[in-house]
C-alpha cells in the first residue's frame, strides 16, 4: 500500500492514470503524446505505477499496451472510504476504453488480482464446476481440453446454460483461453467474445490476469467492468478464507 500512495503522490503519474482511464490500453508512444517529457522519463513513471500494481502491461505482438488496474484503488476505497461513507462492497466504477482508430486487436478489458494461494488451487477454482458454482453462481462445465465445448450452467437444477463456447487454449496451471457466446448464437463465430486467464507465481502468491476481448459494444464493456471485479473478489475470498463475499452473483455478458 505504501507504493500505491507514493506513486499517487506524483502529478505526472496521476496524469498517466487519467489518460489510461480515458483511453485504456495505450502504448508508450500514445501516452508520451500528452506528457511533456522524454520517453525515458515516462517509462520510469510507468515502471513506478507497475510496481505499485496501478498499471498492468500486456504485450500484443510488437507493442506493449498499458492498462489501468483498479485493484489497489478499490482496496483503498474499501479500507478508508467505504467503511465510513458507503456500503463496503459498492460496485467498482467501470474501467473501460474506447477503440483507438477502430483497432480491434487490443484487449477490451484487463484485470489483475493477487491471491494468497497456489497455481494448482487457482487452476482448480477456474475449472471445477463445483467451485465455480460457489463463487460465481454458475457451474462452468467442460473437460477443459483444447477444442472442447464449455458451458456456464445455472445452479438451479434446470441444466440451462447462459453462456457456451470453446476451449481455445488449455495449459494447466498457467493459461486458459475460452470463447463466449449466447447458446442461440453457438457456431456463429462473429458473435463470440474471448476470455483469457493467465496464472503466474508471484513470490509465494499468485498473480491472476483476466483479459476479456472482442466485446460487442460499450454496454458489454461496462458490464464486464462491473462483473469481473465482483467475481474475482469472490474467488480470492474463497481461496484465502474458505468463504465467499455477501454479494449478488454476476450474470456474465453473452459474447458480442
Amino acid at each position: 500500500m505504501d507504493k500505491v500512495f507514493k506513486a499517487l503522490a506524483d502529478e505526472t503519474r496521476r496524469r498517466l492514470l487519467d489518460r489510461l482511464h480515458e483511453h485504456n490500453g495505450q502504448t508508450l508512444g500514445e501516452l508520451c503524446e500528452h506528457i511533456a517529457m522524454t520517453r525515458q522519463s515516462v517509462t520510469q513513471h510507468l515502471a513506478a505505477l507497475e510496481a505499485a500494481n496501478l498499471v498492468s502491461a500486456v504485450r500484443r505482438g510488437r507493442e506493449k499496451l498499458h492498462y489501468l488496474n483498479p485493484v489497489p484503488l478499490h482496496e483503498i476505497q474499501e479500507r478508508w472510504i467505504d467503511k465510513f461513507e458507503r456500503p463496503r462492497l459498492r460496485a467498482l466504477g467501470a474501467v473501460k476504453r474506447r477503440a483507438e482508430e477502430a483497432m480491434t486487436d487490443k484487449p477490451t478489458f484487463v484485470y489483475v488480482t493477487y491471491i494468497a494461494s497456489t497455481p494448482e488451487k487457482v487452476w482448480e477454482a477456474l475449472t471445477s464446476a463445483d467451485l465455480t458454482a460457489e463463487y460465481w453462481g454458475h457451474r462452468n462445465e467442460s473437460d477443459w481440453r483444447q477444442g472442447s465445448r464449455w458451458a456456464h450452467v445455472r445452479t438451479d437444477g434446470s441444466g440451462v446454460a447462459d453462456v457456451v463456447g470453446t476451449v481455445v487454449e488449455s495449459e494447466r496451471l498457467t493459461r486458459l483461453v475460452t470463447t463466449w457466446a449466447e447458446p442461440a448464437n453457438e457456431g456463429k463465430e462473429d458473435t463470440y467474445s474471448r476470455v483469457t486467464f493467465d496464472i503466474e507465481p508471484h513470490a509465494d502468491i499468485v498473480r491472476l490476469t483476466v483479459t476479456h476481448e472482442d466485446l460487442a459494444d460499450e454496454g458489454a464493456l461496462a458490464e464486464v467492468s462491473f462483473g469481473w471485479p465482483a467475481v474475482l473478489s469472490n474467488l480470492k475470498s474463497l481461496l484465502e478464507t474458505g468463504s465467499v463475499l455477501p454479494q449478488e452473483p454476476w450474470q456474465v455478458p453473452r459474447g458480442r
